[in-house]
Order: C-alpha cells, then sequence, then structure tokens
C-alpha cells in the first residue's frame, strides 16, 4: 500500500521530468551509432555489453524512479539568463548538464574506477548529449525551464517544457528507426559542419533557440498543427544534431 501511494505522488513530478522523451533520445542514439568510429565501436561494444547507443539513450530518465539517484536530477539541464554565454553565467552549486558532461567524460576514461561506476557514467553521457540539444534544457531558472508556462496542445493541458519534451515528437508519429534514418541523411561536408565546436558552443546554441520558443507562445494559448508546422524543422534540427554531435563525442573519447 505504501508503495502505491509514493508512486502516485511520485507521478506528477515523472511525468515533467521526461526529458527529450524516449523517442527523442533513441533517435540521437541510433543516429550516433551509424557514425562511430572502429575504436568507438569496440570500446562501446565492450563496456555495453554489446546494446546500442539507443537502447542505453534512456536510462538517465528511468532510473530517477529510485531515490538514490535523485543528486543527479541538476545534470539533465542548465539555467542562465537569456542573452549571456553559458561561460560568463553564475554556475549553480548542484552542477549543470555541462559540468556533468565533463565529469562523465572523466569517469569514463579513468581505468582506475570500477567498470560499473565507467559503465553508469557512459550511459549518462549518451544520455546528457541529448538533453544538451533539447532547447528547453539551456533556459530560464524562474518558470523551470518552461514548466510554469501552461499551453494546451490539441486541447490536452501542456507546458512549453512537455511541448518540447514530447508532444511535438509524438504527433508527428515516427518510430524512432523512422525518424533517425530520415534525419541520417547528410554529407560528409555537413556531418563535419555540424561536429564543430564544443559542448560550450552547443549549450549557447541550444539557449538562443531557447529565447525563440519563449517568444513563441503566450500563457494558455491553444497550440496543435500551426506551432508544430513552423517548428518541427527546428525540432528535427536538433535530433540530428544531438546525434551527429554524440558521435563526435564518443569518437574523441576513445580515440
Amino acid at each position: 500500500m505504501k508503495k502505491t501511494i509514493i508512486l502516485f505522488l511520485l507521478a506528477p513530478v515523472l511525468a515533467f521530468s521526461n526529458f527529450w522523451g524516449k523517442t527523442g533520445h533513441r533517435v540521437t542514439g541510433h543516429i550516433a551509432q551509424n557514425h562511430l568510429s572502429g575504436k568507438a565501436k569496440r570500446a562501446l561494444n565492450d563496456l555495453l555489453d554489446g546494446h546500442s547507443l539507443a537502447f542505453v539513450s534512456t536510462y538517465a530518465d528511468e532510473i530517477k524512479a529510485d531515490r538514490k539517484y535523485s543528486k543527479y536530477s541538476a545534470w539533465h539541464y542548465v539555467n542562465y539568463p537569456l542573452g549571456i554565454k553559458y561561460a560568463d553565467s553564475e554556475k549553480s552549486e548542484y552542477g549543470d548538464i555541462i559540468t556533468a558532461i565533463e565529469e562523465c567524460k572523466r569517469v569514463v576514461l579513468d581505468k582506475n574506477r570500477s567498470r560499473e561506476n565507467r559503465i553508469f557514467h557512459l550511459k549518462m553521457l549518451v544520455h546528457l548529449i541529448g538533453d544538451l540539444h533539447q532547447p528547453m534544457h539551456a533556459s530560464r531558472a524562474e518558470d523551470k525551464g518552461g514548466n510554469d508556462i501552461q499551453v494546451q496542445w490539441f486541447g490536452e493541458g501542456s507546458n512549453l517544457h512537455r511541448v518540447w519534451d514530447k508532444n511535438l515528437i509524438v504527433s508527428y508519429g515516427m518510430t524512432y528507426t523512422e525518424l533517425a534514418n530520415e534525419l541520417d541523411q547528410v554529407s560528409r561536408k555537413e556531418r563535419k559542419k555540424i561536429q564543430e565546436g564544443t559542448i560550450y558552443d552547443w549549450v549557447d546554441e541550444s539557449h538562443e533557440i531557447c529565447a525563440e520558443l519563449y517568444e513563441s507562445v503566450e500563457v494558455g494559448e491553444k497550440l496543435g498543427y500551426q506551432y508544430a508546422y513552423k517548428y518541427n524543422d527546428v525540432l528535427f534540427q536538433q535530433l540530428q544534431r544531438g546525434g551527429l554531435r554524440l558521435a563526435k563525442v564518443l569518437n574523441d573519447l576513445f580515440a
């Protein structure tokens, strides 16, 4: 009985913590899988026991059901004022998505760490590169990354964060493999261009998109086909970038 009550109470929190949704993370994982170097493939195959990046990409969300992992909640996002760079922002004492990515990379490379610990941080890394490209994960603190901006999505209650986590991609109606295969049709030159920069450049890029998204809605607005038509290309762009850049991060890590 106690377990049932606890799960019921946690349900609203988990509903708004479905970062990039399962489909979005699997899209980025699937795309990244197609662009791994030989060394990265071998290292990942060993550490992940043969599982794909798409398979492990949702791990960091799944563990949120276990309170012993609560300290990792702040890893999924970063909040700083619009119009400034991450480097110039005040940093949270609890860490953020940038410090978390750096920590994950350090642990994965540290052969003195236990295999279990390295695998944990590798799975987190895969997920966090995906989250980095969800624009509302580089947003404002005062509205909890858009969670407090209530809107309707095809007549049902939602919020700006959830629209970008889940509503847009679910409404499009493709499986993660279908969507990944469509978005992975880029030339070598285009891929190299997308992979340029660092995680600091990429978070500021997401932050700039986020500023536009804040202007895209009004509280209580009814969103649907028109909003999807206008912003699906941004959604696809960010999923594609996340996948190709995840491959770059992993290739560099295991070079």
